[in-house]
């Protein structure tokens, strides 16, 4: 593997841009975790931050709870890894259950905590995925205006959200493509798809995306299977479907949880070999605040990263 090309940051330095890094190195990794529901959870995202700072990867991000569930929590996070951590930390937002004057007190918290790199996101309705989506009154009904209103307030590094199979809501995959270039002209710097099985499907999107004119890069969504189960229930909740031959992959090895996970492992790695040989500017993976099954991966790419 190579190393990385851009010198990490000192312990609390958090205002490197995240295209500027992705930009500056050969190809970028980059990690998501989700705010802990309490301490012995946040000893566990600790424990992975820390085995997964070694990889030097461009940035971390953490996530956002529905309905601004996990608003404080987030904040104390990202504050957490920019003043501790020589990770360039960055903090998701999503439209759900806030008005404007909200969201901007909310950015104004990531300001104040020294992070300048902001995932946009809509979110899922209120009522969970599938369900109408109804605006919070006051608030923001699309999350190009909210990369719109995060630009607005300072000198932030705005990424959203790509979807390799379309999102579930969009009339096409051709009218999910404009969507990407909304928010592109809307300041998106960067964009990182949601989860997916099938490399295919990325290369897709990026030649939809191509077509009309979208240049930022696209960061694909990796999250190795580690539990069929468990995968299946997160993709059933988002509307989308595993792919039978993923599936049927995985499932041969049922009742045998270490040989399930060695082949989830190896199907990732698979996947993320292909995307790097394919031009992918790099790796994004959902780590579910644990680093073992990323560590493994990272060190199992034939492909350069860094």
């Amino acid at each position: 593997m190579a190393p990385q090309t851009t010198p990490p940051s000192s312990p609390g330095e958090s205002a490197a841009s995240v295209s500027d890094l992705i930009a500056a190195g050969e190809r970028s990794i980059s990690f998501e975790f989700f705010p802990p529901k309490d301490e012995a959870g946040e000893r566990q995202l600790w424990t992975a931050l820390r085995e997964l700072e070694p990889l030097q990867p461009t940035f971390v991000s953490v996530t956002y709870g529905a309905g601004g569930s996990t608003r404080d929590r987030t904040v104390h996070i990202t504050e957490g890894i920019a003043a501790n951590t020589t990770l360039t930390p960055m903090a998701h937002l999503t439209c759900v259950g806030h008005s404007r004057d909200e969201l901007r007190s909310v950015i104004g918290s990531y300001a104040a905590a020294g992070v300048r790199n902001v995932l946009a996101l809509r979110g899922d309705p209120p009522g969970g995925p599938g369900t109408p989506w109804e605006p919070t009154p006051g608030g923001l009904t699309y999350a190009s205006e909210l990369v719109e209103l995060v630009t607005s307030l300072g000198d932030f590094c705005v990424g959203a959200a790509a979807f390799p199979e379309g999102h579930r809501e969009a009339e096409s995959v051709e009218a999910d493509a404009l969507v990407m270039r909304a928010k592109q002209d809307a300041g998106a710097r960067f964009a990182i798809t949601e989860l997916f099985f099938r490399v295919e499907d990325y290369f897709a999107l990026r030649e939809r995306c191509d077509a009309v004119g979208v240049t930022i890069p696209i960061l694909p969504g990796i999250m190795p299977i580690t539990s069929l189960k468990q995968v299946l229930r997160m993709t059933e909740l988002s509307g989308r479907e595993v792919p039978r031959e993923v599936v049927d992959r995985v499932a041969r090895f049922d009742g045998d949880p270490a040989a399930v996970r060695a082949e989830g492992i190896a199907i990732a790695t698979e996947m993320c070999d292909e995307l790097l040989a394919g031009g992918s500017p790099g790796l994004h993976f959902y780590t579910l605040n644990r680093s073992r099954a990323t560590r493994e991966i990272y060190a199992g790419l034939r492909s350069t990263v860094g």
